[in-house]
């Protein structure tokens, strides 16, 4: 926010508390496993070429992006490791990315066609990773279970195969038993592919599992784990991680309204005393979802302040009758703490009804990021 422009809602970023979450993270990989820094969706809307420094600062030396704005942000913040693309991509992409030096995930002939052709008399250092359909997310990954995905599978190390690099696949549960079975059929389809091809276990990374897998307590075979949630504090309070953004709108207007006032479109809550209402400049246009309306609250003064009525917007409307103090100009906190209150992580959730990776990317994505260090 350093042109002088002041935004109507923002997010504050507190960048020591990622580098703990990510000092925690690395603290329970199993030994021997590597890590994979997912930045998708702008780092969850944390802003990569903020969050990058601090994965260099801990040594991190993969990262995962989808898109090519993604990759080409990650490069721009000064990493020069591997750079693993963890979706399919179009030739466009592909041929896009290769400046980037991106690994490209392969899961079909025609993409192994498209890459081969692109690659091909070129020196380019990027490797090819396979996407397998092993864990049953039905995705972009091939399914060798059957035998015409195996016959593809021949025919895509044909076009490729002294390219690849790795294997993966995506668990589409973390729950300990179905993990453990999704786990040994990966293996499994890996040491087909081996018994199969030229290529060498040994010389290959195989990868699969996300932040809740290596959060589930179950031992999964992987080379390495991609994680991305885990760095900005979603996940298990109990081991010390801790959320990394906070969302805050300011107070623009105050008025004193009668009993029996309607509040906000469709007159859809009536004041059941004479209250003092607060104008608050957040609405679904910054990610203040409308499923929040009339049972969610924010924090002013570090109190909480019920919403009431339906979201507009540009702005949303508090209750302060019980908050004398307060002025316009104020801060409104969305999500985070203010003194001794919180809107917890649990909170967000039961408010906006959904995960909180949907809320932070959106949030961060749609709005102004400030960034500070220290404690909060």
């Amino acid at each position: 926010m350093s042109d002088g422009l002041i935004p109507s809602a923002w997010c504050d970023i507190n960048l020591d508390l990622v580098a703990k979450n990510l000092e925690l993270t690395l603290g329970l990989l199993p030994r021997g496993a590597g890590f994979c820094a997912v930045m998708k969706a702008d780092a969850y809307g944390h802003g990569i070429a903020r969050i990058v420094p601090v994965l260099l600062e801990q040594r991190v030396t993969c990262v995962g992006i989808t898109s090519n704005a993604e990759a080409r942000a990650v490069r721009r913040a000064g990493f020069s490791g591997s750079l693993i693309r963890l979706r399919a991509a179009t030739l466009p992409e592909m041929q896009a990315a290769l400046p980037d030096l991106v690994e490209e995930q392969v899961g079909s002939l025609l993409a192994a066609k498209h890459l081969g052709d692109l690659l091909c008399g070129t020196q380019a250092p990027t490797g090819i990773h396979l996407a397998l359909n092993a864990g049953g997310m039905s995705r972009d990954g091939l399914d060798i279970s059957m035998p015409s995905g195996q016959e593809t599978c021949r025919k895509i190390l044909e076009e490729v195969g002294p390219r690849i690099h790795g294997i993966s696949t995506h668990f589409p549960t973390n729950d300990p038993e179905p993990l453990r079975r999704l786990g040994d059929r990966f293996q499994q389809q890996v040491a087909w592919i081996c018994d199969n091809s030229d290529l060498n276990r040994p010389d290959l990374l195989v990868h699969a599992g996300s932040t809740l897998t290596l959060l589930s307590g179950q031992p999964v075979a992987t080379d390495m784990f991609r994680c991305g949630a885990i760095l900005y504090g979603f996940l298990k309070p109990e081991l010390g991680f801790r959320p990394t953004m906070e969302f805050k709108a300011r107070v623009v207007h105050l008025g004193v309204y009668p009993k029996g006032a309607t509040v906000g479109y469709d007159r859809d809550t009536s004041l059941r005393a004479d209250s003092r209402l607060a104008c608050i400049s957040v609405g679904y246009a910054a990610g203040y979802n409308r499923t929040a309306a009339s049972h969610s609250a924010v924090l002013i003064r570090g109190m909480q302040a019920p919403v009431l009525g339906k979201v507009s917007m540009n702005s949303i409307v508090a209750d302060v009758t019980g908050i004398s103090a307060v002025q316009v100009g104020d801060t409104a906190t969305l999500f985070g703490s203010d003194g001794e209150s919180e809107i917890s992580p649990a909170a967000a959730v039961a408010q906006f009804g959904s995960i909180l990776p949907d809320l932070l990317t959106d949030w961060g994505m749609r709005n102004p990021r400030t960034y500070r260090s220290g404690q909060p």
